[in-house]
């Protein structure tokens, strides 16, 4: 007996993710772009298409699953496949198989040790930990003739916006990762003609949102998302050269007239942060070096030991010329000072001749310094400057997302090393709040007279 399953004419954008033959697909970036449902279109077809083949749909939780996907396909799949609720999977009748998990924290992960897939779907990414999605990407493996992909969908914002904005929006690759690999399909609301049709308000609805939630649900923008800390941030390589409207800038070589004050983080299993600041007559901030002890996976540190870590901040002041020959004091987190376990870390760093005051470790009045600093003035120029050669601090701070517990805080969980030591070094020149005085441009996102 043969079963027929309906599909329906899929979007433009829809049919370049069902048709896109990369090992690693995203789709998405916007809300309402019709994700859920290329999902279920894309597993339905490869079961179909591949007897046999195996297949894992994978949210963050279990009534996600069950409210974008299960329901739909019991209907969808009637006659074609049988549902097991017990195991939570669809079973063909050609042997295919299209299971259903979740992850929403490191021991769900255990259900997966060891399962092999051909193709795993990690719907709504983003709201996954990146190594999280790493463990599960070992799960799709085999020695059969079936494609092996994973497929990705995805909104900016949440604990992999990081991870995803790499791959597939910046394209930047670690050894290993072939870009060839790598596709990224681009969806918005507009896109989806299907919901446009059938709920023609959900397109108000986002375009009254606040700008930045505006911009990342609306727009697809990947610089800005819900929850972000630190939203005044700007990486805008149009505007590195004058200055203005932007956080970071090419390098120039340091007046001699200017102080250089070093900053520090103490990692082992996580990683160490090191930054130098240069602070001109004005008293703007200008982070122009750092040493970042982190190995190719994000948040794990290089396991140096604090001998390890002040012989080379020893060497590059010793070598680098905007450092050498100059006086440099620095500033770090009170806890190098813990002597109860024997020699602490800062009696190491003395041998090396580097001197640290102890910072004011307060976290709220820190991050809000932090929030002064980069606020811009009516002219477009802010109180800290990042040199473009600084990546740790351009990777992680943008990223950061504040506490579920503590809403004025950072997330603690995340990869927060090189805020921690930049805020030790604000708390050490405070500033009082910036206000605009004058006018921005009309086009300007960040304008906060706006929202």
């Amino acid at each position: 007996m043969t079963h027929t399953v309906t599909i329906r004419p899929p979007s433009e954008k829809q049919s370049r993710f069902l048709a896109c033959r990369a090992k690693y697909i995203a789709f998405g970036g916007a809300r309402g772009g019709g994700k859920s449902w290329a999902v279920r279109t894309k597993a339905k077809l490869l079961a179909l298409r591949w007897a046999g083949i195996r297949i894992l749909i994978l949210r963050r939780t279990l009534p996600e699953l069950e409210s974008n996907h299960i329901r739909f396909l019991r209907e969808e799949l009637t006659g074609a496949a049988v549902y097991n609720a017990t195991a939570r999977q669809f079973a063909f009748v050609n042997g295919s198989v299209i299971d259903f998990g979740y992850c929403a924290c490191d021991g769900d992960l255990d259900r997966y040790q060891g399962a092999e897939y051909d193709v795993l779907f990690i719907d709504e990414a983003t709201q996954l930990r990146e190594e999280w999605m790493r463990r599960l990407a070992a799960c799709v493996r085999g020695v059969n003739g079936f494609p092996k992909r994973i497929y990705y969908t995805c909104n900016p914002g949440g604990p992999g916006h990081g991870y995803i904005k790499r791959l597939f929006i910046d394209r930047r690759y670690l050894p290993g990762e072939e870009p060839e690999d790598y596709a990224f399909i681009p969806a918005k609301v507009t896109d989806n003609t299907a919901l446009m049709a059938a709920q023609p308000d959900y397109l108000r609805q986002l375009q009254a949102l606040p700008p930045r939630l505006r911009r990342a649900w609306l727009e697809g923008r990947w610089d800005a998302f819900q929850g972000q800390v630190f939203q005044e941030f700007t990486d805008d390589p149009d505007h590195y050269r004058d200055r203005r409207w932007t956080h970071v800038i090419e390098p120039f070589d340091i007046p001699r007239g200017w102080n250089i004050y070093r900053s520090y983080d103490f990692g082992y299993a996580k990683p160490f942060s090191v930054g130098w600041w240069a602070v001109d007559y004005d008293g703007v901030l200008y982070r122009i070096l750092e040493l970042y002890g982190c190995t190719d996976t994000p948040n794990e540190g290089v396991l140096w030991s604090p001998d390890r870590q002040f012989a080379e901040i020893r060497r590059v002041e010793d070598t680098h010329p905007w450092l050498r020959g100059r006086e440099i004091r620095g500033v770090a987190d009170p806890a190098i000072w813990d002597a109860s376990r024997g020699e602490s870390v800062y009696e190491t760093a003395l041998k090396y001749r580097l001197w640290f005051q102890r910072g004011d470790n307060r976290r709220i009045p820190g991050w809000m310094q932090l929030h002064y600093r980069m606020t811009f003035d009516g002219e477009g120029y802010p109180m800290l400057y990042v040199f473009e050669n600084c990546r740790a601090f351009r990777r992680t701070v943008p990223e950061l997302l504040y506490s579920r517990t503590s809403p004025e805080d950072v997330d603690t969980d995340q990869e927060d090393h090189v805020a921690d030591e930049a805020r030790y070094f604000c708390m050490s020149r405070p500033i009082a709040p910036r206000r605009r005085e004058a006018a921005v441009p009309a086009d300007d996102p960040l304008d906060l007279r706006k929202r």
